[in-house]
């Protein structure tokens, strides 16, 4: 039997294609460098864009176990979380920085960082403080099912801005969105009175609601018993990480 013809395999009589080279100035050139650009800016965007989100989920992360067992809480104790324990979490990483830096020696870059970062938000708190309205029953039910992850859902939900400045001032910015929220209005919030404020804030009307001022002591939430290590994975800045 005469002996079969072996075939050559594809990678012995295929020629590795060439690389087309394009004169730099040329259009094809040109179209390319563009093509190269805008990949490179959708990537950049992308990253920046989880980066966001990632930050702000941690941000909403730490209202969310701060939230009571049952119930929602009331304004003292919305002031109290931000004012104690909010804006003091950096304080023992920033006096450590304090300590370690020899007599005479700058400050660090870490302990500029901390400094600046509590500044700044210590000057939100004071002119105004954007959160989610823990003090509006609807909206502490529906965060309570929140994953933990989609930032979008947190849109959905009803957000004050509360100032240290005027602690009894309370203006809503954002009504929400859920049919549980809407269909529920103010009634349902631990503040008492309800007034509409004349002003636009991004198309909305806000609305400013005052508290009974008869308690004039300022009682501690139970939320600031608590060891600071329940708020270890969300006691984070808003800003870049901080090193």
């Amino acid at each position: 039997m005469a002996p079969t013809k072996t075939s050559k395999s594809s990678s012995a009589t295929t020629k590795p294609k060439k690389e087309k080279i394009f004169h730099p100035q040329s259009r094809k050139a040109d179209q390319l460098v563009r093509k190269s650009i805008r990949k490179e800016k959708l990537v950049g965007q992308s990253t920046d864009r989880k980066q966001k989100n990632s930050i702000l989920a941690d941000f909403y992360g730490f209202f969310y176990h701060s939230l009571p067992p049952e119930g929602t809480l009331s304004l003292d104790e919305l002031h109290n979380l931000i004012a104690n324990v909010w804006l003091t979490r950096f304080d023992e990483e920033l006096e450590a920085e304090r300590s370690s830096r020899r007599k005479g020696r700058p400050k660090s870059t870490k302990e500029q960082k901390l400094e600046e970062l509590k500044l700044r938000e210590s000057e939100q708190y004071r002119t105004g403080f954007e959160v989610i309205d823990l003090t509006h029953a609807p909206t502490v039910a529906l965060f309570r099912t929140w994953d933990q992850k989609q930032v979008a859902f947190i849109d959905l939900l009803r957000f004050i801005k509360i100032t240290s400045t005027n602690p009894q001032s309370v203006v809503v910015v954002k009504p929400g969105k859920h049919i549980t929220i809407v269909g529920a209005g103010g009634g349902d919030s631990n503040l008492s009175k309800t007034t509409t404020k004349d002003a636009e804030t991004e198309g909305e009307k806000d609305v400013e609601m005052g508290v009974d001022t008869a308690s004039s002591g300022v009682s501690t939430p139970s939320i600031l018993a608590e060891p600071l290590e329940r708020f270890a994975s969300t006691i984070m800045t808003m800003d870049e990480p901080i090193s």
